[in-house]
């Protein structure tokens, strides 16, 4: 199905803005469960024109392969703030549309890239309970008090961050850092690194079978 542009207004009036990809067979079945993926997008997404969304990442992945065998939300972060400011908002956006879709409640993932990866790694640690695996690529430390100490409470979450070895605009050491207090906390996380790599890794990540493999083979019990 086409993925197609959504907006809601919340509790606290705020008007927030997403993308929804349906799979292909989605309405064919309805007893169907399907697995569902949260992406945040990066710093150059934001606003108010939810299209732009569809840019980079996982949605332009979407826009390409509209059979992709997930539901997926990927919401849009206002001009000049951080994901970690939409905590609530996009809290609250999960409890609404969720019960609306047909998910498999032990196969709900998260992702993100850039500042989405921050944010990735800011609402994995924040509400581990409620995703079966997390994949940040090419993040920074969210710049939230506790972090990346914080980070210890995704020690039983399945976790695989990528970064690029030359990234000059979020340097590798983040996520070194941020997968040393998981390993520290007991947790096995998966890393890659990516030789002679800057930025904008992401294509390698969202482009690669292995990668989705692993993610939808990952259950929440």
């Amino acid at each position: 199905m086409v993925q197609t542009s959504h907006q809601r207004t919340l509790s606290s009036r705020t008007t927030i803005r997403y993308l929804l990809h349906l799979p292909n067979a989605y309405a064919a079945d309805t007893h169907q469960r399907w697995p569902f993926i949260l992406f945040l997008h990066g710093r150059g997404e934001r606003g108010t024109d939810v299209e732009i969304v569809r840019h980079i990442g996982l949605p332009y992945l979407l826009d390409q392969q509209p059979d992709f065998p997930c539901v997926v939300l990927s919401p849009q972060c206002p001009d000049d703030v951080r994901w970690p400011t939409q905590d609530a908002n996009i809290i609250e956006l999960l409890d609404t549309l969720l019960p609306t879709l047909h998910i498999d409640p032990q196969r709900v993932y998260l992702s993100g890239l850039s500042m989405g990866g921050e944010g990735t790694w800011y609402f994995g640690s924040r509400y581990p309970e409620r995703f079966a695996a997390v994949v940040p690529i090419c993040a920074r430390i969210p710049q939230v008090d506790g972090f990346p100490e914080y980070a210890e409470r995704l020690k039983d979450t399945p976790l695989w961050a990528f970064h690029g070895d030359i990234d000059d605009t979020n340097p590798t050491d983040h996520t070194l850092q941020m997968i040393a207090a998981v390993q520290n906390a007991g947790g096995s996380p998966k890393l890659t690194i990516f030789p002679n790599t800057n930025h904008d890794c992401w294509a390698k990540v969202y482009e690669d079978a292995a990668v989705w493999e692993w993610m939808l083979g990952q259950r929440r019990v």
